[in-house]
């Protein structure tokens, strides 16, 4: 499971479906519905929100605007209600971390959308987060290849 921090407008279409499958999973993990992924790190950030599941529903609605303008015809009616109506935080080196990332996925999935992005120093992160100083989170995985 990854939780992008990265608009999704940056994601290519096999990304943008994935981060939207990955995302109702994490809210039925949020939400209790399921009894896998409960200890993914990932969804520590979630669970430190008043509403875990509200900020879940926001980055989904996010991912379903990101969708919808592209013509996809995702499936507004299982995200749930609820919204957090405050930012989440990512660092900036945590957003650096995830547009390498993602710009590697882009080059052998996209050539044109990496071609497209490759150049962009600051990207911005999904409308959920606001970046803050900081490193890259604890939980990533990071090798000296990727940073």
């Amino acid at each position: 499971m990854r939780i992008w921090s990265l608009h999704p407008r940056y994601f290519d279409a096999a990304g943008l479906v994935a981060v939207w499958r990955e995302g109702l999973l994490a809210q039925a993990v949020l939400q209790g519905k399921t009894t896998g992924y409960r200890r993914h790190p990932q969804l520590d950030r979630f669970r430190r929100c008043p509403s875990p599941v509200g900020a879940m529903a926001d980055y989904l609605r996010a991912v379903h605007t990101e969708a919808t303008a592209r013509g996809y015809r995702f499936d507004a009616s299982k995200i749930s209600r609820a919204s957090a109506r405050e930012p989440l935080t990512v660092t900036r080196s945590q957003l650096a971390h995830e547009w390498a990332h993602l710009l590697s996925k882009l080059l052998t999935r996209d050539s044109a959308r990496h071609d497209r992005f490759v150049d962009l120093q600051r990207p911005q992160s999904h409308p959920l987060f606001r970046v803050v100083p900081g490193e890259i989170e604890s939980w990533e995985r990071v090798t000296k290849s990727t940073h």
